[in-house]
């Protein structure tokens, strides 16, 4: 594994914002993983677990731990059966899968996270979730222990699962896909749809607002008149209600005071109080 000292976050989100972690740790293999966890028990420090920077906005004053960057990059198929490391580009995967003939991931094409943080969250878009398609999940816990949880094993509802309890790392995923010859047209047309509806090349975090159920958080916030607003660097997207966009070098307070606005607003004209799907990792984290 490697280990730096004092880097600057904002290079690693997707948002482009956050201050500096105590410890950087990139890992490539199961083995580092257990070395980084052993490594943060020795330190008495907390730790992150991040892969492609999506749906996290670290504190200004950075984390005050270890930053545990998931580069667990490889993918093998059989027949319809992808075994991919935590840290491959969960979209990437999408256009591969459709690429090949295979359906059941063409979602998360143009989904800017890793795998692992896709199952941990179950992403979803366009009515499918991640957990929908996945045959088996490989978790090390902080102990050094390995576990493979099958898919009825693993509670899930709505961008959760039963790893949020779990104090350890996904590290492996393995999809089981059905044989389609639309898939590849189906992906493509997700990926242009989502270009034309949501602000694909700003700095963002995706989606800051979990859904209500069965309504959209997106057309609340349209309804309401508060796109295009701003605080400091962070404007609410003029494209997509539901994304905050870091316009002019925002600030992580600038993120989160412009999100309470609109979280109040929307309140106040509709009665709905729409909870955060943003992962705000305060200074002084817990392990993660």
């Amino acid at each position: 594994m490697k280990v730096e000292e004092n880097t600057s976050l904002a290079p690693y989100t997707t948002f482009k914002i956050g201050g500096i972690a105590r410890y950087l740790i990139t890992v490539s293999s199961v083995q580092d993983v257990h070395d980084a966890f052993i490594f943060c028990k020795q330190q008495g420090i907390s730790h992150f677990i991040l892969g492609k920077g999506s749906n996290t906005l670290f504190d200004d004053q950075g984390f005050n731990g270890a930053v545990i960057l998931n580069k667990l990059h490889w993918m093998k198929e059989d027949e319809g059966m992808f075994s991919v490391g935590s840290g491959y580009s969960f979209s990437l995967l999408g256009s591969q899968t459709a690429r090949r003939g295979w359906t059941g991931l063409e979602f998360a094409s143009g989904i800017p996270g890793s795998v692992g943080g896709a199952v941990f969250m179950n992403a979803g878009a366009n009515g499918q979730e991640t957990l929908q398609t996945v045959k088996e999940v490989t978790f090390l816990s902080e102990e050094g222990e390995s576990y493979t949880f099958s898919q009825d094993e693993i509670p899930w509802r709505y961008r959760w699962t039963k790893f949020h309890e779990m104090q350890g790392m996904i590290v492996s995923v393995t999809f089981q896909l059905t044989p389609s010859l639309e898939a590849r047209q189906k992906q493509i047309s997700l990926v242009k749809y989502r270009t034309e509806t949501q602000p694909y090349d700003d700095a963002s975090a995706g989606c800051v607002f979990r859904n209500p159920e069965f309504q959209s958080a997106g057309k609340l916030i349209e309804e309401c008149h508060l796109k295009n607003t701003s605080y400091g660097g962070a404007r609410v997207s003029p494209l997509h209600g539901n994304f905050i966009v870091n316009e002019q070098n925002a600030t992580a307070h600038d993120v989160m005071t412009l999100a309470k606005y609109v979280q109040d607003e929307v309140h106040i004209k509709t009665g709905v109080h729409l909870e955060m799907e943003l992962r705000h990792i305060p200074y002084q984290g817990n392990s993660s």
